[in-house]
């Protein structure tokens, strides 16, 4: 600590705590008055009661740490985003750079390290000054300190109308409280520390509170690296933020940084040479736009938007909505997520290359998450969260669901009928009643009238029919010809066959595809009611081909259930949440549970390859050459409009959703001609569009992730023999008795459009 001089005017000492006290409150009950009023208005009765008054004021300042800007990282510790009400970083002394310590003091408080909190000298002389018609501040950098603590604290609570500033709403009363605690605060804090919380508090720009925001914000460097020239504009911005701004006042901005100068140099803190130097430097802002916020996000501005709405919904953060925007956006935290940069960008290209320049407003998104931990690896999707001329602008999240299960806003689009990416969970019951794939069934069925015995053991009524007797109602369809004939169930799903779906359905229990169903996480992505998660109804019918809208992230969870020996895991998100003191705050933790028989998960698996290397997806197998493949497994899907077409797949590392369509709902009618990015379509199915993209995004990603060959399923199941095994969780009704076995029908040649419209 400095020698503290002028030791009868110093509130430092002994007996200059008794002439501070007296200068605080008889002569600031007078004479400071007379610098806030006018000296006509002010008497010994009212220097009387301020003493009164003073006695009275509280001496405990409550320092709090100041707003600081929350960080949201990527798993590898990058910066996706910051969230801020007051954009600060908050930095220790020994991080700023000397100069800037040296001319804040010089032009807000030449004497800081003489006084002990209000320098009754600068009163005096503010007092002659005044008097004199031209009218000083005596406000010392603690007194500073304490007003901006004070405002900081109410801008917490939200009570911003009550915040004091100088010259403007500030009372005698306040500025007598003001001087009380600043002397009660330089007892408790040092110098040191007092200098800290005031350069990180202080205000130099909307866009910049504390040293660091402001040195990164106008010179685009930090606090520790200001130069000369630097510091001593910023200290110089502090009286007066608006009008010494160097971007729009640059000539003020010059003037008031020389005149900082010059009082460094009257004060010896710096050389003469450094002076001049400093003094011919141009006033040269480099500025870095303080952009906040999801949708300035460096990557994945959906994801990040996402991550920000879980949070804002989350009670651990704030018991009313109001507290959790508090908590978020001035509690300085830190937020790493789940996010895969390397994912993020080919899932980002590969979906903005879906659609090219996108005239017509195309959406394509892709989404992916680790089986075995649910972790969310990335959320693209092909538009503008921002408005941005000749872009699709959209702030709507298309890969997640409108609400959480408890109705709170998460700013998802609610999904797109699935189509034929449901057919794999009547796949899945039909291997969990112990059928074999390799079964025969009559797919040229296409009546399913009102009256059809279908097994139902739900509570829930069965819902729908197929019977072009019927006014307004038609018979089952394939997209192609030449289909309705008998074949096996394998050869059913592999080729996307609706009427072969059907043949299945009406073998197995609906109520067990509803428990599988359910037990893959597979819900609608928009509320019914007071039910903002509800069921897909596998009891009616359309929904066996895919007619509920349903999210990506919803079924790129599901599928990744079977990637995973059928255990289901909960999608996430965020791992680990830390406070501005690195105390940690409740995050999102892996969380898994059985959902589909190993088996089962195995033999749908084996069947989903098929669709790859035989099927309606067998001209979009990912490779990671020309000559090599991995194990993936995937299954193609389209609605009855070629409004939603879909590839949802996996490997045993990564799984993965990927969409294109019309997300506005005013675009694609059947049989229309379409023109997507240069290319003409007479329509599109879910291997055309969404398969590419999903090729080239997983041979991309999927082996950082691990491709190993899939578990075989048990013999029997494929070969045509019964399989018996455990009741699994969700078929809890008695499996009926297997049908006899066939040997399987020849494959044509594998068609090039998805069967999945019905």
């Amino acid at each position: 600590m400095v020698t503290r001089k002028n030791p009868i005017f110093d509130t430092a000492t002994t007996l200059g705590k008794i002439f501070g006290f007296l200068g605080v409150s008889a002569i600031c009950g007078v004479l400071v008055a007379g610098l806030l009023v006018p000296a006509a208005a002010v008497s010994g009765s009212a220097a009387s009661g301020s003493i009164e008054f003073f006695d009275t004021l509280p001496a405990e300042l409550q320092v709090d740490p100041p707003s600081q800007s929350t960080r949201i990282l990527a798993s590898d510790g990058s910066l996706i985003a910051n969230l801020y009400e007051e954009n600060r970083t908050k930095v220790a002394l020994d991080q700023i750079s000397p100069f800037m310590k040296k001319a804040i003091i010089a032009v807000e408080d030449s004497r800081f390290y003489e006084h002990g909190g209000v320098d009754t000298t600068g009163i005096l002389r503010a007092m002659v000054s005044t008097a004199r018609g031209n009218k000083q501040g005596a406000s010392t950098i603690t007194q500073q300190y304490v007003n901006n603590v004070l405002n900081a604290n109410l801008a917490a609570e939200g009570n911003t109308a009550d915040i004091k500033l100088n010259g403007v709403n500030k009372g005698v009363g306040d500025k007598l409280r003001e001087m009380k605690l600043a002397i009660a605060l330089e007892k408790e804090f040092s110098k040191e520390q007092i200098l800290e919380g005031y350069l990180n508090i202080v205000f130099f720009n909307r866009d910049a509170y504390g040293i660091e925001a402001a040195s990164k914000f106008f010179f685009s460097t930090t606090a520790k690296d200001l130069t000369l020239p630097q510091a001593a504009l910023l200290a110089g911005l502090v009286n007066s933020p608006s009008a010494f701004d160097p971007i729009t006042n640059p000539e003020n901005a010059k003037e008031r940084r020389d005149l900082v100068l010059g009082l460094m140099l009257n004060q010896e803190k710096i050389t003469q040479a450094d002076h001049d130097a400093a003094v011919a430097t141009p006033v040269e802002p480099k500025v870095t736009p303080a952009r906040q916020g999801c949708a300035y996000a460096s990557t994945a501005p959906y994801f990040c938007d996402y991550v920000l709405h879980l949070l804002l919904n989350n009670p651990a953060y704030g018991a009313t909505p109001e507290e959790r925007v508090n908590s978020i956006f001035r509690g300085g935290l830190t937020i790493t997520t789940t996010l895969d940069v390397n994912a993020q960008k080919v899932a980002q290209a590969e979906s903005d290359a879906a659609a090219g320049a996108n005239p017509d407003n195309w959406g394509a998104s892709i989404v992916s998450v680790q089986p075995n931990t649910g972790k969310i690896l990335n959320m693209a999707q092909n538009t503008s969260f921002l408005p941005t001329e000749g872009k699709f602008n959209q702030t709507q999240n298309f890969n997640v669901d409108k609400r959480d299960k408890d109705g709170n806003d998460l700013n998802g689009l609610g999904g797109f009928q699935p189509g034929s990416t449901m057919k794999p969970f009547t796949f899945a019951e039909w291997l969990n009643e112990g059928k074999s794939m390799n079964t025969n069934v009559n797919a040229a069925t296409r009546t399913y009238p009102q009256n059809f015995p279908w097994k139902n053991t739900c509570p829930e009524p069965t819902v729908g029919w197929y019977d072009a007797r019927i006014p307004g109602s038609f018979d089952l369809q394939n997209s192609d010809d030449g289909y309705y004939r008998n074949m096996t169930v394998l050869y059913g799903l592999q080729n996307s066959i609706n009427t072969a779906t059907f043949a299945s359905a009406a073998q197995v229990d609906l109520c067990g595809i509803q428990k599988i169903v359910d037990a893959v996480g597979i819900h609608g992505g928009l509320p019914v009611g007071d039910n903002f998660h509800p069921p897909v109804k596998m009891t009616t019918l359309a929904n066996l081909i895919g007619s509920t809208q349903t999210a990506p992230l919803t079924m790129a969870s599901a599928f990744a259930t079977f990637a995973n020996d059928g255990k289901y895991c909960e999608p996430i998100a965020i791992t680990s949440v830390s406070d501005q003191t690195g105390a940690q705050l409740p995050a999102q933790a892996t969380s898994c549970r059985d959902a589909v028989k190993p088996e089962v998960a195995r033999g749908v698996a084996y069947a989903m390859q098929k669709v790859l290397d035989e099927g309606s997806g067998s001209l979009i197998k990912p490779r990671l050459s020309t000559k090599t493949n991995f194990p993936v497994a995937a299954k193609t899907g389209t609605n009855d409009t070629n409004g939603s077409t879909w590839v949802v797949g996996y490997t045993t590392g990564v799984a993965t959703a990927a969409w294109f369509g019309d997300p506005l709902g005013d675009q694609l009618r059947p049989g229309r001609n379409l023109t997507v990015n240069g290319q003409f379509y007479k329509a599109i199915d879910g291997y055309m569009i969404a398969g590419p993209m999903f090729s080239k995004y997983m041979a991309q990603v999927a082996p950082a992730y691990g491709t190993n060959a899939f578990t075989a399923p048990p013999t029997n199941m494929v070969n045509g023999t019964p399989v018996r095994t455990t009741p699994s969780p969700q078929a809890t009704a008695p499996a009926p008795a297997p049908e006899p076995s066939a040997p399987p029908t020849p494959n044509p040649a594998p068609g090039n459009s998805d069967k999945s419209k019905g």
